[in-house]
């Protein structure tokens, strides 16, 4: 890397001590790029093994890449804790502007210890660290209301990223979201909730630093073919248009749309919630990420009239996106585009995933169907395909938690299930609820073999579509075509490069944006790095406890056809026990991985 980048700064914090210092970690950056790579080091360094999410020595670890603040679409930050909902690898990535803030702030990564005995917000204005009283904002119902309240008293506007919790992270819900510039989350795995047990409100970034690079005309020319490919090309045009609602109505005709907990995967009523029913109907502006010139965020401007003055509204802005859509949609039979809204507008404030938070709320209406659970369970609330109003009152409980069975389903289906029954239908893998593809077999392999259990770990869906419908593969042939495409997602997540933006960013072009920023790698080097990274999850993953052996396959994604026909449980066993053969086997402490490799 480049002398005097800052990129190797990292920043270390004690919540608990109200303390900070700041390390040159150029040993890691250069050997890992950035980014997840960068991220699993720091948490495999500060976690301690076996300890309780919510320990204090958790760690928080926010990590970005060479390429953030120079190149476009380089704009996610990745997130790196132990998971409070699996008790695993927690990774999650998000955007908007918390990427260029933290490398313009003069850092490549974060790690937050420690936890606060009062609520707290930290201000990171560059060298100058901050630990705010956020009493005030303590309890407030609204994540959105937070930010604006930080917004108008912190310096540096436009030039920040605030990254907050709502009421669900403060009351430890598994799944609990941290926001960012309002419409852009860190969704998955409970970030939310480890804020939460650290009495951490946000973490705001700012920074004005100049980033350099190696060459400045060379560099002038491959930054101008990045953007105009980005602009002009239709690889990224149809995210601009639609943006990922986009893909509701190809893959419900195609047969491949969870839909009522995945009793069926065709929705009937699909068109009155696609990406241009909602588009022609609801939409009020796109978003960018910084640094972003596609501006695939798409929000809904919702006007609700108030119930006591005539021509007098509400209106709500509401980012959507195809994984909302289907979880709080297509998931619980919402046809109607005015109740999903006010749904998604709910679950958005309170700060949950709202990915988990429809596959539970679908698991707790089949189980309410089955006579699992009763009213009293539900507290009075029957809950019924399709009734946005009941779904409403029935999240606001899973923040609240006010019995038991509303506390175990802020724990997820598979927690849920080891309590009320119905297992079968509890679609989680890993833990971690299922995504919206249930398009064949590399679907569900990919969430099964994948290190965060995510359809974003290898894109298993894709294989489906792209490869599976033109030709059979092996068992084993599958296992190993998911692990070399999330090994090359460990080198795109390095760079924290956004994963639309995968077919711009391709092996040649990656290599010539590294070496204007001082990395000298070849081909051989990317492939090696990125096995070496996505070795290093599953390690971590492996020192926690996972085991693949223990891991459930729900019954249900055998029983409903996809695509490709009716799933085989022998099939996707025999994927499964190839990836523990090449994987997990060869990491496992008994074989000397993990404690040859912290030695």
């Amino acid at each position: 890397m480049l002398p005097h980048d800052p990129l190797s700064r990292v920043l270390y914090i004690d919540l608990t001590k109200k303390s900070f210092k700041v390390k040159d970690r150029s040993d890691l950056f250069e050997k890992y790029i950035g980014g997840a790579g960068v991220g699993i080091q720091l948490l495999k360094e500060e976690c301690p093994k076996g300890i309780d999410p919510y320990d204090p020595s958790n760690p928080i670890v926010f990590a970005v890449g060479p390429l953030t603040s120079l190149f476009p679409l380089a704009s996610k930050t990745v997130a790196m804790f132990k998971s409070p909902h699996t008790g695993y690898l927690g990774e999650s990535h998000a955007g908007g502007r918390s990427a260029v803030a933290i490398r313009m702030a003069g850092y490549g990564a974060l790690v937050i210890k420690g936890s606060s005995s009062r609520p707290v917000y930290l201000a990171i204005h560059e060298d100058s660290i901050n630990f705010r009283d956020a009493s005030a904002l303590w309890g407030m119902e609204s994540n959105f209301t937070v930010g604006r309240i930080i917004r108008e008293n912190e310096p540096a506007a436009g030039m920040r990223t605030i990254m907050r919790i709502g009421k669900a992270g403060e009351k430890l819900v598994s799944y609990a979201c941290v926001t960012t510039e309002s419409y852009r989350h860190f969704g998955r795995l409970g970030l939310g909730a480890v804020f939460g047990s650290k009495k951490l409100k946000a973490v705001l970034v700012s920074g004005k630093r100049t980033i350099p690079t190696a060459n400045k005309s060379e560099y002038r020319k491959l930054y101008d073919e990045l953007y105009h490919t980005a602009v002009e090309s239709p690889l990224m045009k149809k995210y601009h248009d639609l943006g990922t609602a986009e893909n509701i109505e190809p893959l419900n005709m195609l047969g491949g749309m969870p839909t009522r907990n995945l009793l069926t995967a065709k929705f009937e009523s699909a068109k009155e919630i696609s990406g241009d029913s909602i588009a022609e109907n609801y939409l009020g502006r796109r978003l960018a990420c910084s640094h972003c010139p596609v501006g695939c965020i798409h929000i809904a401007a919702l006007r609700i009239p108030y119930e006591d003055e005539t021509y007098f509204y509400k209106t709500s802005m509401i980012s959507y996106d195809y994984e909302p859509i289907y979880a709080l949609g297509t998931m619980l039979g919402v046809s109607d585009p005015k109740g999903l809204l006010k749904l998604m507008d709910h679950v958005e404030s309170w700060a949950l995933d709202a990915m988990t938070t429809g596959v539970v709320l679908a698991w707790a209406t089949e189980a309410f169907e089955k006579g699992l659970v009763s009213e009293k369970d539900t507290m009075g609330l029957k809950l019924a395909w399709g009734d946005y109003n009941t779904y409403i009152k029935a999240a606001h409980n899973i923040m609240d938690q006010p019995n038991d069975f509303y506390a175990a389903l802020a724990r997820g289906v598979e927690h849920a299930s080891s309590i009320y029954g119905g297992s079968d239908f509890a679609l989680s893998f890993g833990k971690n609820e299922m995504a919206g593809y249930h398009t064949g077999p590399g679907t569900h392999v990919g969430h099964l073999i994948g290190a965060r259990h995510s359809h974003l770990d290898n894109a298993g869906y894709s294989v489906d579509q792209k490869i599976l419908a033109k030709k059979q593969l092996s068992p084993e042939e599958l296992a190993d075509a998911l692990m070399e495409e999330e090994k090359w997602r460990q080198i795109l997540s390095s760079l924290t490069i956004c994963f639309f933006a995968r077919g711009i960013y391709t092996p040649e072009v990656t290599l010539r944006a590294l070496k204007l920023t001082g990395f000298e790698l070849a081909k051989e080097d990317l492939d090696r790095i990125g096995d070496e990274i996505l070795r290093e999850k599953n390690r971590f993953k492996v020192r926690e406890g996972f085991s693949l052996d223990n891991v459930r396959i729900p019954k249900r994604i055998f029983e409903t056809p996809t695509p490709l026909g009716q799933l085989d449980e022998a099939f996707i066993r025999k994927a499964v026990e190839h990836f523990k053969k090449k994987m997990l086997e060869e990491v496992a402490p008994e074989k000397g991985g993990a404690e040859k490799a912290e030695a």
